[in-house]
């Protein structure tokens, strides 16, 4: 790896090992293999949202060209929001865009991430299908995403009507997260993710 993107993202590792985001659980930030181009982050659902409670996993690659061009993330844990894939877990911020400074650090680009969970942009999506239910049915929205990460998060909120009709797709022989993308999809509704599945 290119020197300076190295020592750039060893003091930056620092700056977020020393943060008061770790020390309160908000932020983890961990080496995977050793290496200082890859690195799992992780994120706490922000208070007064449906992520709350659950601790969302990120996939962080750095590129040699750091801290010149921004790193490549993405959610590993599933996750139900407008500007996140519900499928490759991509995000669309500007900052991991064209709005990339050589100022920004790994701790401001977390908790921009996590700011995000807060305040969706669903006019700018990456997700059409999560964004048309944000704007069109914001309880719906607010439901599933509660519920999603309750299953994939670890969230403490249980949606039970939720759980039971993901249930009875799997007992028709359905995958239980396409049988929950399906409903998710459909706002709900049995028959229309039941078409969906078998059709």
């Amino acid at each position: 790896m290119a020197n300076i993107a190295a020592k750039r993202i060893k003091r930056e590792f620092k700056e977020v090992m020393k943060s008061e985001e770790v020390a309160d659980g908000t932020l983890k930030l961990e080496l995977v293999n050793n290496s200082w181009t890859e690195l799992k982050g992780q994120i706490a659902g922000p208070t007064e949202t449906p992520y709350e409670g659950g601790k969302f996993i990120l996939e962080i690659k750095v590129p040699e060209t750091y801290p010149f061009n921004p790193p490549k993330i993405r959610f590993l844990t599933r996750i139900w929001h407008p500007n996140v894939s519900s499928v490759t877990g991509a995000i669309c911020l500007d900052i991991l865009k064209d709005q990339w400074a050589a100022a920004l650090t790994l701790r401001t680009v977390l908790l921009s991430i996590q700011a995000l969970l807060s305040a969706a942009e669903p006019n700018d999506p990456q997700d059409a299908v999560v964004a048309k239910q944000y704007r069109e049915n914001i309880e719906l929205f607010n439901l599933t995403a509660q519920h999603w990460t309750n299953v994939y998060a670890g969230g403490p909120n249980l949606v039970l009507h939720f759980v039971q009709k993901v249930q009875m797709l799997t007992d028709m022989g359905v995958d239980e997260h396409q049988a929950r993308v399906a409903l998710s999809t459909f706002d709900w509704e049995l028959e229309r993710a039941t078409e969906q599945l078998f059709s």
